[in-house]
C-alpha cells in the first residue's frame, strides 16, 4: 500500500499517517491537543512527539484546557523531570500560556478554520517535495495565533498544524488516502476514514 513519503514503517507512524493525518477535524478537544503536541514537536522529529503521546495525555491533564491552563510552576517543575516527555521548561510553559489563550477564543473551531475558508484545502502534490513548508494562511494563522496569546505558534508549525488536523489535505498523489479524502472534500461527505 502505498504511503506519503515521511511515513516510515513504524506502525504507530502508520496509523497516524492512515487515520489522523489530513483527516479534517472540527472537535475543540483534538484541535487544542495538536496545537499542543505541535509546538512540543519544534526542532523535532513528529515521531517523537507521537511515541510520547499518550504520556503527554497523562501528564497534562487528558489536554484539558481548563486544567492545563491552571498548571503551577511546581507542576512545570514536576513534569520536567519526566522521561516520558520532551523536558523543555519554554515548551511546558507555552502549553499553559496556549491554554489559557485558547479559552479566551470564543469559538476555537471556527476560528482556526476561518484560515481556510471554513473547508480543507485540497492539494495534489505529486511528491513530498512539492509540499510547501510554510503557506500565506499558515502565516496569516500564526500571526492571528501570536496575537492572541498563543506562543510555539510559528508559521512552520502552523502549516504543519493545519494538515495534521485536515484544515489541510497534502496527502502526495500516489499516496493510498489522497484519493478517499479529496473525494470526500469534494462531496462534503464526513471526513472519516475511507
Amino acid at each position: 500500500m502505498q504511503r506519503c513519503a515521511w511515513c516510515s514503517e513504524d506502525p504507530l507512524y502508520i496509523g497516524y499517517h492512515d487515520h489522523e493525518w489530513g483527516v479534517p477535524t472540527h472537535d475543540p478537544q483534538v484541535l487544542f491537543e495538536f496545537l499542543i503536541l505541535e509546538g512540543a514537536q519544534a526542532g523535532l522529529s513528529w515521531i517523537t512527539v507521537l511515541r510520547k503521546r499518550e504520556r503527554y495525555r497523562q501528564v497534562l491533564f487528558g489536554f484539558d484546557p481548563q486544567r492545563l491552563a491552571q498548571m503551577t510552576d511546581a507542576e512545570i517543575d514536576e513534569r520536567l523531570q519526566d522521561p516520558g516527555i520532551i523536558r523543555n521548561r519554554r515548551k511546558l510553559e507555552a502549553a499553559r500560556t496556549n491554554a489559557r489563550a485558547w479559552l479566551r477564543l470564543e469559538d476555537p473551531a471556527s476560528f482556526l478554520w476561518s484560515f481556510v475558508g471554513g473547508k480543507p484545502l485540497v492539494n495534489h502534490f505529486p511528491t513530498h517535495q512539492h509540499v510547501p513548508a510554510i503557506t500565506a494562511e499558515a502565516e496569516a494563522m500564526s500571526r492571528a495565533l501570536k496575537k492572541a496569546g498563543f506562543s510555539f505558534v510559528g508559521p512552520t508549525i502552523c502549516y504543519a498544524y493545519m494538515q495534521a488536523c485536515g484544515l489541510v489535505m497534502d496527502h502526495t498523489t500516489d499516496c493510498h488516502r489522497h484519493a478517499s479524502l479529496a473525494a470526500s472534500a469534494a462531496s462534503n461527505l464526513p471526513m472519516g476514514v475511507h
